[in-house]
């Protein structure tokens, strides 16, 4: 299985050294003939299609320069993680799991102005947290979030903050890897195991131990996600390149009930699914006539599925490479398709609240059916 670690880190374990590398290069154009003679010489020069470096380089400096006063170090007891300055009235936005367990943390601008702040809200669930600072409104800068359903796989992406304890602010860029992809949360359920949370952006901008909780960003230098974790290569258990942050829209949802109540209510299904899609040979296994959807492996009893009437897979194994036959298979929510469990996650939690009702499209015994469920709130 795939590990994720999370991004913050010890301050007395500090890893110092980082490696970047770039390049870049053009091809020749093509020789051409004049009148139908052959050319006598190639002369290569740059296609006019070809992208100007001053210019990126220059687009790349004005962000740096308009962003980074709204990215802050911030400090516990025993971690450093990054934050981003979310309104001029003092609140900043960080991951949970970089205060998780403090009150106070420390708060250092890149202007070298360093001030206390209180914690004022924390969701184990989306891994986000809300601190506050008392400073005058000409002091602080906010950062503007952007719409991330737009998003694109192939587009910038900029990340900014404070990684290794260098006592600095950090930028690097990548692009979108992809969207909609589900991480485990830092909220158990009554079992030990871990729930499930939506909607990150993959990317390949670089990312380190420091950079949680600081922005990741489109070159218009609006933040389209909160940088949390990176994948690790369970082979050589090193860092594989690929990082996840938690999508902007997430943070609309989540960061002005941390504000106001100082928790969030997550929505809730109770049922576990099958993470990833199931191939061909489980596909055959199951009798399923869809070759896509999410499969449900478990329904917790009492649970809103439960009480819809869903079904979880039965005891009976079958050849199903540890995935076993009576689960129902989602296929769609409200009329959205469910390629596989990372869509419908997504849809619930960027779209719903405890209290509203969903209609699930599944599959049981090759027919399909659409169930009503009635999400609670997650334990």
């Amino acid at each position: 299985m795939n590990r994720k670690i999370l991004l913050s880190i010890l301050i007395s374990v500090l890893l110092l050294s980082i490696m970047a590398c770039s390049a870049s290069g053009f091809l020749p154009t093509s020789p051409t003939s004049v009148s139908g003679q052959a050319p006598t010489a190639i002369v290569q020069q740059q296609p006019a299609s070809a992208p100007n470096l001053v210019n990126q380089q220059d687009a790349l400096v004005s962000l740096y320069q308009a962003v980074s006063p709204g990215v802050v170090t911030i400090i516990t007891g025993n971690a450093l993680g990054s934050g981003w300055v979310y309104s001029t009235d003092g609140y900043i936005v960080t991951n949970q799991h970089v205060i998780s367990g403090a009150t106070k943390v420390e708060v250092d601008f890149i202007t070298g102005n360093k001030v206390y702040g209180n914690v004022v809200g924390q969701d184990p669930n989306s891994d986000l947290a809300v601190v506050k600072v008392d400073l005058p409104a000409d002091q602080l800068h906010p950062l503007t979030l952007a719409d991330s359903d737009q998003l694109q796989v192939g587009q910038v992406a900029v990340a900014i903050g404070d990684p290794l304890a260098l006592n600095g602010t950090t930028l690097t860029t990548g692009v979108i890897s992809g969207l909609g992809r589900s991480e485990e949360s830092n909220a158990q359920t009554t079992g030990g195991a871990f729930f499930s949370t939506g909607d990150f952006i993959e990317t390949d901008a670089l990312l380190n131990h420091g950079n949680s909780g600081g922005p990741l960003l489109n070159l218009s230098g609006q933040v389209i996600g909160v940088n949390r974790s990176i994948q690790i290569d369970p082979s050589t258990n090193l860092p594989s390149g690929l990082g996840y942050a938690i999508s902007s829209n997430v943070v609309k949802r989540v960061v002005p009930e941390l504000i106001k109540t100082g928790k969030f209510a997550y929505p809730y299904l109770g049922m576990s699914f099958f993470p990833d899609g199931l191939t061909l040979d489980m596909i055959t296994a199951l009798n399923l006539k869809s070759t896509y959807g999410a499969y449900i492996t478990d329904v917790v009893p009492g649970g809103p599925g439960d009480i819809a009437g869903l079904k979880g897979a039965g005891t009976t194994t079958a050849n199903t490479q540890t995935v076993a036959p009576g689960g129902d298979l989602v296929v769609a929510v409200d009329g959205h398709t469910v390629m596989e469990f990372n869509d419908l996650m997504r849809y619930i939690i960027v779209n719903k609240a405890p209290g509203d009702t969903v209609t699930l499209t599944i599959e049981r015994d090759g027919q399909k059916q659409d169930v009503k469920v009635t999400l609670g709130a997650r334990p």
